[in-house]
Parts: C-alpha cells; sequence; structure tokens
C-alpha cells in the first residue's frame, strides 16, 4: 500500500510533533539514504519473519539532527526539539524491512527525508492534534484533501505523572492518496490502530501507576497550588515515549507493526481490470459476500448484550488466520503469513479423471452438471474438500451448496455436495435414485490401484474410489455437450492445466449466456413452448441433457441480474416498445 503511518505527538512547549513514521519505498532508498546505507558492511539482519527481512541501516546523518547535519535536510533544528518531541537519538540508523516477495522497502525514522513528503506528513500531524478531532478528543477521524493527500487520524491519551491533567496526547496517522481505498480500509486500520494503541496505553499505565505509588503527584501539586505549574516542572514536562512505556525497544516494535500494518492492508484490496460487464460468478459472489457481512452484523447486535466475549471469538473467527486481534501486534507481526495451508489431493479435473477413471469420472460429471447430490464417504475430510474444490469448477458459482463434512445425512434442497464419514448410514431410496451419485472411499487391496505420475501422489495410492449410482451413466450416451467438451480439453495433453482452467471459464460462461437468453424468454417475456423449443434448437441446446443443465443452471443466476431483467419490464419505455 502506498501510504505513510505516523507517530504524532503534542508537545506542550513545541506544538504538534512527528516522532516516528515509516513508509513504503518500491525503488532505491530515499535522499540521504543511498550514499551508506545499504553496503554489505553496514547492514546486519536481525530478525526475517513472514517474507520480511528487518535490518538497521546506517545514514550520512540521522533526520533526527535535522538542519544542524545538512541544511537541505528538512527537519525541524535540532534546538526546536525536547525529549518529547525526539524518537530516534542522534546518530541513530534507523529501520529498514525488506519485503523479499515483493521488493518493497518498509523504512522507518523521525521524518520522511524527502521535503514534499515531509510538508504532506507535518501538515497531516498538525490538523490531527488542532482542528481534525472527534468529539471527547480520542477516538478516529478522516480528513484530506486531493493536494494534501487523505488522512486517516486516530488520537489518543498517554499518562504521565508529570504532565498536565497526568496524560499527553497523541495520535496514529495514515496517509495516502487514494480516497477510495483508505475509507475502504477504515475498519481495517481502526481495529488494528487500535490495538498498537492499546499496548502503548497498557505499558503506560503501569509505569503512570508504579510512579504515582512511589511518589503521589496530585497530593503534592495540591500542596504546591498556588505555585505556577509551569516552573515547578525542572525540565521533567517533556518526556519520551520510550520513558512513558519503560520499553526501550519501543521504536522497534512500533517500525514492526507500522511495516506489517502497510503490508497487511495492500494485500487485503486488489484492484482488477475488469473487461466488460462482470460475469454472472463476480455478481453472485459479490452478493454472497454482501449476505455474509449483513449477517455477521447482525449477530454481533443481536449477540453483544448476551455473550459480549463469546460472540468476538465467533465474529472474528475468519480473521484468527491471519492476524489473531488477542495477540500482540507490536512485539510479534509476523502473523500475515502464517496462515494454514492445506495441501491439495486431488490438484485438478485432470487429476481426478486419472485417478478415479475415465467412465467413473465421466458418471460423476454428468451428475455435476445435472445438479444432482453428489456425496463422498470417507475419513479424510481434507480429501473430500479438495474433490469439491475440483468438481465445483465445472459449475456456476451461484449453483454450488456446499456441507464439506457432516455425521449425518442432509437431504438434496440443503446441498449438493455433500462429504459424510463412513459410518453414516444414507436412506436406501437415495441410494437408489437417478439423481444422486455416491464416491466412496475405501482402504485399497493393493499398494498401487493406477500408475504413479508424481511423487506427491503416493497418498491416494492407499485408496480405492468407487462410484456408483441409481442412475448409470451409459456410454454409448451423448451426454450434454459442455461435457463432451471439458472431457476433450483433460485429454488432449498439449493443453496445460492452466489452458484447461481458461477453457473451462469460457465454456461456462457460453452456456451462463444461453442461460440468461432461457430466462428472459421464459420467465420473464413468457413465450409459449413451441417459441422455446426453437430457440433451444438455434441455442444448440434442443436435447433432454442440455435442457436439463439449463434448467438447473438457471437457478445459479445472480439476483442483480434478475432484478434488472425485470425492473426493465415493468418500466414503460420497455412495455411501449414491445407494444
Amino acid at each position: 500500500m502506498n501510504a505513510i503511518v505516523a507517530l504524532c505527538h503534542f508537545c506542550e512547549l513545541h506544538g504538534p510533533r512527528t516522532l516516528f513514521c515509516t513508509e513504503v519505498l518500491h525503488s532505491p532508498l530515499p535522499q540521504g539514504a543511498s550514499s551508506g546505507d545499504v553496503s554489505g558492511q553496514n547492514e546486519q539482519a536481525e530478525e526475517e519473519e513472514g517474507g520480511i527481512q528487518m535490518s538497521s541501516r546506517i545514514r550520512s546523518h540521522s533526520p533526527a539532527e535535522g538542519a544542524s547535519a545538512d541544511s537541505s535536510s528538512p527537519g525541524p533544528k535540532k534546538s526546536d526539539m525536547c525529549e518529547g518531541c525526539r524518537s530516534l537519538a542522534g546518530g541513530h540508523p534507523g529501520y529498514v524491512s525488506h519485503d523479499k516477495e515483493t521488493s518493497i522497502k518498509y523504512v522507518s525514522h523521525q521524518h520522511p527525508n524527502h521535503p514534499q513528503l515531509f510538508s504532506i506528513v507535518r501538515q497531516a500531524c498538525v490538523r490531527s492534534l488542532s482542528c481534525e478531532v472527534c468529539p471527547g478528543r480520542e477516538g478516529p477521524i478522516f480528513f484530506g484533501d486531493e493536494q494534501h493527500g487523505f488522512v486517516f487520524s486516530h488520537t489518543f491519551f498517554i499518562k504521565d505523572s508529570l504532565a498536565r491533567g497526568f496524560q499527553r496526547w497523541y495520535s496514529i496517522i495514515t496517509i495516502m492518496m487514494d480516497r477510495i481505498y483508505l475509507i475502504n480500509s477504515w475498519p481495517f486500520l481502526l481495529g488494528k490502530i487500535r490495538g498498537i494503541i492499546d499496548e502503548l496505553q497498557g505499558k503506560a499505565l503501569k509505569v503512570f501507576e508504579a510512579e504515582q505509588y512511589g511518589c503521589p503527584q496530585r497530593a503534592q501539586r495540591m500542596n504546591t497550588a498556588f505555585t505556577p505549574f509551569l516552573h515547578q516542572r525542572n525540565g521533567n514536562a517533556a518526556r519520551s515515549l520510550t520513558s512513558l512505556t519503560n520499553d526501550e525497544n519501543l521504536w522497534a516494535c512500533l517500525h514492526t507493526s507500522f511495516a506489517w500494518l502497510l503490508k497487511a492492508c495492500g494485500s487485503r484490496l486488489t484492484e482488477k481490470l475488469l473487461e466488460g460487464a462482470p460475469t454472472e460468478d463476480t455478481l453472485v459472489q459479490m452478493e454472497k459476500l454482501a449476505d455474509l457481512k449483513e449477517e455477521s452484523e447482525g449477530w454481533d447486535g443481536s449477540e453483544e448484550e448476551e455473550k459480549p466475549s463469546a460472540q468476538t471469538d465467533v465474529a472474528e473467527g475468519q480473521e484468527l488466520s491471519k492476524c489473531p486481534p488477542e495477540t500482540s501486534l507490536m512485539p510479534d507481526c509476523n502473523s500475515w503469513n502464517v496462515a494454514h495451508r492445506r495441501l491439495s489431493v486431488f490438484r485438478s479435473l485432470r487429476h481426478m479423471r486419472q485417478v478415479l477413471g475415465a467412465s467413473a469420472f465421466r458418471m460423476l460429471a454428468w451428475h455435476v452438471l445435472m445438479g444432482n447430490q453428489v456425496i463422498w464417504k470417507a475419513r479424510d475430510m481434507d480429501l473430500v474438500q479438495s474433490a469439491f474444490d475440483v468438481l465445483r469448477t465445472m459449475l456456476p458459482v451461484g449453483c454450488v451448496r456446499i456441507i464439506p463434512y457432516s455425521d449425518q445425512y442432509e437431504e438434496a434442497y440443503r446441498c449438493n455436495f455433500l462429504g459424510l464419514s463412513p459410518h453414516v448410514q444414507i436412506p436406501s431410496h437415495i441410494l437408489s435414485s437417478e439423481f444422486a451419485v455416491l464416491v466412496e472411499v475405501r482402504t485399497a487391496t493393493r499398494s498401487s490401484l493406477y500408475p504413479t505420475l508424481f511423487d506427491d501422489e503416493q497418498s491416494l495410492n492407499k485408496y480405492e474410489f468407487v462410484v456408483t449410482s441409481g442412475s448409470p451413466v451409459a456410454a454409448d450416451r451423448v451426454g450434454p455437450t459442455i461435457l463432451n467438451k471439458i472431457e476433450a480439453a483433460l485429454t488432449n495433453q498439449n493443453l496445460s492445466v492452466d489452458v484447461v482452467d481458461q477453457c473451462l471459464v469460457c465454456l461456462k460462461e457460453e452456456w451462463m449466456n444461453k442461460v440468461k437468453v432461457l430466462f428472459k424468454f421464459t420467465k420473464v417475456d413468457s413465450r409459449p413452448k413451441e417459441d422455446t423449443q426453437k430457440l433451444l434448437s438455434i441455442l444448440g441446446a434442443a436435447e433432454e441433457d442440455n435442457v436439463k443443465l439449463l434448467k438447473f443452471w438457471m437457478t445459479g443466476l445472480s439476483k442483480t441480474y434478475k432484478s434488472h431483467l425485470m425492473s426493465t419490464v415493468r418500466s414503460p419505455t420497455s412495455s411501449e416498445s414491445r407494444n
């Protein structure tokens, strides 16, 4: 994410100041950091986690020294800075993280070295700690413009026994030029920055309580109530954040947190170039995401009062693998790379066809395309899940209803892909039904059931796959046209797996267009059956299997498309044009 994250502080002596900032660099290091920054002798790797290599960098001068080292360098003069305004000591090299996956560097120092960036961060810092403040002076707010960038700011207080009111004012700001991206990242940034703030406040509170226990300041100030406050501080009012939190590694931890924040926030949202109208799969996926979000928000609202702690675990369950909210965000921020990655058992449709055999695979694929219930019985849940992941690629997203693994049989109206444990009893009328197919995964009676083509197929050699159905597909049956084309692509060894996947996408889109035409013709325009038969002949789908496939795939149309058609029909202009 092309952004800058900064920690700002309101100094009682010097006003708003930038303490620490982390920026993203896609090319060489910034000005003032190129002469001897990354030489082999001056860079020492300290840790490497989650694809990001941590290192210190040596600069010709430190930004904390300001113009004392270089008159052209941005930043306040050394005489205009106190302990509360300073993060890195004079001559400190700063911090750099190298992301090996994307060749991006995350650089942290007190001020940006580029004059224009320094001006943008400085202005955002002043506004976040003066005029752009939410009610209560503590919380998130959004402001900015096209010229100076857009800012997400979260202000907060840190306890200090020597400060006026026993607290000091800070803010963490995120600056970027893309307003839409920053607004869409609001929930993510709010949660993660709030976690960083909680840790800072927790550490400072411990120090504050210890100091108050040893030397209570409130009683001492009351005894000297008539002495001007500014004259009794003896220079201790300007305390550094390191002193307030009693953490010597604070800036290194903040660098890790800010670097992780920039990487994670940039990875969660991506831009895709859509040529033409979005596909039905894209529309259905967007609708499902919206429904899930609405459902989760509903659960949050209904269960918040009854079970606040339990609901937190349920609502954030999807995020635990990426970045556990209850874990520490500052000292350990490599959690973006700890998501569990399961090794797929079936890698592709071609691989499944090789394992099951041509006839068994054709029977299974026929039932999948027709919308019949596909049942897998196996002990290995990962095997069943990988099988469903492969088979679902033959169907539109809206036609897929999966129950990955269950201890009891579920009816076909609830799912068309059902995984069962071996001991589950399936009703006899389902076993004899022509609208269901059963795949039983049994322990093999011999070491190898099919030729082992790859080393990682050893795990499948211990299984035997038995495919049965109440209505077996005859070998001489023509079947749906799309099934024949899929098999032709799978048997063509000149086509790679990636090319076959693209062929499958094109075939699905071709037949979804036919489904749209049929839906408009029959459901919206209410044409007679004779006209429907003529249309099916024109579409090349007059055969029985093709008609069944089109009717099943019609259930996968998006709500957006259906509502658009219905609204078009109801509009006066459309009715007049048809008359």
